[in-house]
């Protein structure tokens, strides 16, 4: 099945999420308020704006049980929407509740936890503020997690158990915090991870391999597995029994953005414009295939483990690195190479978020993807085509 593709915007796609039954998506376009679309047949129609926040909105995530949406952002604060009759009108509309967050620096991304009772916010000012709320003042009051983040947080993901949280930050480390609120949680069966979980715990610590940060994280579907993605263009799968850590290097421009299809599958995407599949289990990871079937012209120069699509196989990109190695230029001569810009991948620009869109069983079988180019683009996670006949011996589903 060929990708579903949306232009949403002329401006980059910040974050995004669909709603529970995936006819609402609400969207972050590069500035201080959230979209939310309506689905209207083959696109997406703008109907709501959610303002609130002074300064560009980070991060959205939509609970899909209490059709809560939080919000969080550079000015320090996150809020929670939620769709409320209006006294007068009696419509429904989004009404924002205050989180006290209790941090001096932006806000970079949320999540809300799998049960929904609570929700993380990562910060640039080294810690974690876990969020719950308070019904006798109305609020969201917050817990932060400190200790040993040197570093602005990235990323986080929860653990299927609604305690274990893993954050990625700017210290090139990946971690897997305890977030256990006494008041909120039950007290959690032992995992992998541990079974004395306090909060604040930290259940285990992980160095990028060449001292990247450490931009995606995500824990697998049983959440026995965490998966790292850093800046160091590598992408890391971690079996802390062991432990046993997986590192696979790319050729191709870093990730920023992961998700996990299946417990044997992972999603990545990031600088490249194109998502990459990871398939394989404790024994062994390895790179499975691109989801954007582009094929390169037959005379472009392939690279050893890049394939001839990517940021890296465009004309300008080509005419300043033979500038730079050869001491070639095609400026001066009016060469049509700096003008072929057009990259042969269905994104145009970095793809800053992925999420799974479809859901059978057990297993994502469809992901949305989002981007700096203001393109949104479902993709069906079956379609693998393989790079560079880079193939070998993955297992796809």
């Amino acid at each position: 099945m060929a990708p579903q593709v949306f232009t949403l915007a002329q401006t980059p796609i910040t974050s995004h999420v669909f709603s529970a039954d995936r006819s609402q998506l609400a969207v972050s376009l590069n500035s201080n308020d959230a979209q939310i679309f309506s689905s209207n047949g083959q696109e997406w129609v703008p109907t709501e704006t959610l303002a609130e926040h002074d300064k560009l909105i980070t991060s959205i995530d939509w609970a899909p049980n209490s059709n809560r949406i939080v919000t969080c952002s550079q000015d320090r604060n996150a809020y929670v929407w939620q769709e409320t009759p209006d006294p007068d009108t009696g419509k429904l509309v989004w009404k924002p509740t205050l989180v006290l967050l209790r941090i001096n620096r932006a806000a970079t991304h949320v999540k809300w936890s799998p049960l929904e009772d609570k929700f993380a916010v990562a910060s640039g000012a080294r810690a974690i503020a876990i969020c719950s709320f308070d019904p006798e003042n109305n609020w969201w009051v917050s817990k932060l997690l400190k200790k040993p983040i040197r570093s602005t947080v990235l990323s986080i993901d929860w653990h299927p158990n609604n305690v274990l949280l893993a954050a990625g930050s700017a210290d090139m480390k990946a971690r897997v915090f305890s977030a256990y609120i006494k008041e909120v949680d039950e007290r959690p069966a032992a995992t992998v991870w541990g079974s004395k979980l306090p909060f604040n715990t930290v259940c285990g610590e992980y160095t990028s391999p060449a001292g990247g940060w450490v931009h995606a994280v995500g824990f697998s579907p049983s959440g026995d597995v965490l998966a790292f993605a850093s800046h160091d263009s590598s992408i890391s799968i971690v079996y802390p029994g062991g432990p046993v850590v997986h590192n696979i290097r790319m050729q191709s421009l870093p990730f920023v953005t992961l998700t996990w299809t299946s417990e044997d599958v992972i999603v990545a995407a990031g600088h490249d414009c194109r998502p990459i599949v990871f398939s394989g289990s404790e024994a062994g990871w390895q790179e499975a295939g691109t989801l954007d079937d582009s094929t390169a012209p037959k005379s472009a120069e392939t690279r050893p483990g890049v394939g001839g699509v990517g940021r890296l196989k465009t004309g300008a990109f080509a005419t300043f690195r033979d500038a730079d190695s050869r001491g070639q230029s095609s400026i001066s001569g009016g060469g049509s190479q700096l003008t072929n810009t057009k990259l042969l991948t269905i994104h145009q620009n970095t793809i800053t978020n992925i999420r799974p869109y479809e859901v059978r069983g057990n297993e994502v079988t469809k992901v949305s993807t989002s981007g700096v180019d203001g393109m949104l683009v479902i993709w069906d996670v079956n379609a693998v085509t393989g790079l560079s006949g880079r193939l070998g011996g993955a297992q796809l589903r």
